[in-house]
C-alpha cells in the first residue's frame, strides 16, 4: 500500500468527535470544532459552484453522468402519474432535477434544495436555459432542517451530497420525515472501491492527480482536497445502509457503481 493510501486507511478509521474535547468532527482528515464545519463547507461549494460538473468528471473520469442516470432509472418516476413531487437535496447545480424533469410526465415537478446559494444561482440559470422554471423550484436551505411540512414529497435524492452535512444521521431522518408513506429516498454518493488494483489506481487518482486539476483548472487545490478527502471518511456501504435503516427506512439496499467507486442507496418510507 502506497503512503498516501496507507494515510486514507489510517484517517478513516478514525469517527468525528473523537478530540479530548469530544465536541470536534471532521473536514476531510481535519479535526475542527463541530459549529465550523458547516462554514467550512460553504466555502468549498461557494468556490467550486462554477466548476461544478468540471468538478465531478475530474473525481469520477466523467462516469458521474452514467451513475446519475442510473440513480434515475432507480428512481422510476411515473410518466403517466398526475403528480409526482420530487426533492433533490445539496443539488444546487440542478443536475439531477432536470435529468427527473426531462424523463417524467409534464406534471411532475421538482424542489431543489440546497444550502449554497452560490450552487443555487448556477440551478436557476441552468433550469431557465432549459425551459424548466415552471417545474424546478429553487430554495435555500439545510439538508439537517428543511423547511418543508412533513409527508410533503414522493421522492427523496440527494446525490453527492451527504457526506457534506455535519450530521448524518440528522440529514436522513429529515429525509424520512418529508416523504410521503409510500416515498422513495435515493442517494448517490462515492463510496468504497472494491475491486483489487483499481482501488490503488483510484487513490493515486485522488491523491495524486485531483488537487493539480483542481489548481490548474480552478486555482483551488485546497476544495480538491477536501472532497477527495471527505471520501475517504464517509461510511463503507454496509455501515451507510445500518444508517439508512435506523432513520426508518424499510427495504433498504445499495447498488455499487464501477466496483463501489460510488453506490446507490435506497430505502422506502413504510
Amino acid at each position: 500500500m502506497d503512503q498516501n493510501s496507507q494515510t486514507a486507511s489510517q484517517q478513516a478509521s478514525q469517527g468525528p468527535g473523537q478530540g479530548a474535547s469530544g465536541n470536534t468532527t471532521s473536514f476531510g482528515f481535519r479535526a475542527v470544532p463541530e459549529g465550523e464545519r458547516q462554514g467550512l463547507v460553504n466555502k468549498v461549494f461557494a468556490s467550486v459552484a462554477s466548476r461544478y460538473d468540471l468538478m465531478n468528471d475530474l473525481m469520477s473520469g466523467g462516469m458521474h453522468r452514467l451513475w446519475k442516470r442510473e440513480l434515475i432509472t432507480m428512481l422510476n418516476p411515473p410518466r403517466g402519474a398526475t403528480s409526482f413531487k420530487l426533492l433533490d437535496v445539496a443539488g444546487g447545480t440542478g443536475d439531477i432535477a432536470m435529468r427527473y424533469a426531462n424523463d417524467s410526465g409534464p406534471n411532475a415537478t421538482a424542489v431543489i434544495c440546497d444550502i449554497s446559494p452560490e450552487m443555487l444561482e448556477v440551478g436557476r440559470r441552468r433550469i431557465a436555459d432549459a425551459g424548466l422554471q415552471n417545474r424546478i423550484q429553487c430554495i435555500e436551505g439545510n439538508a439537517e432542517e428543511l423547511p418543508f411540512e412533513t409527508s410533503s414529497f414522493d421522492g427523496y435524492t440527494i446525490a453527492f451530497g451527504i457526506r457534506n452535512v455535519t450530521h448524518i444521521d440528522k440529514a436522513l431522518a429529515e429525509a424520512y420525515r418529508v416523504l410521503k408513506p409510500g416515498g422513495r429516498f435515493l442517494c448517490l454518493e462515492f463510496s468504497e472501491c472494491r475491486v483489487p488494483v483499481l482501488d490503488r489506481l483510484y487513490d493515486f487518482h485522488s491523491f495524486e492527480i485531483i488537487p493539480r486539476l483542481g489548481q490548474l483548472t480552478a486555482g483551488d487545490a485546497e476544495s480538491y482536497r477536501y472532497l477527495v478527502e471527505s471520501i475517504r471518511r464517509f461510511p463503507t456501504q454496509e455501515k451507510f445502509a445500518e444508517l439508512v435503516r435506523s432513520a426508518g427506512f424499510s427495504r433498504v439496499s445499495y447498488r455499487n457503481l464501477t466496483g463501489g467507486i460510488a453506490a446507490i442507496h435506497g430505502g422506502w418510507k413504510i
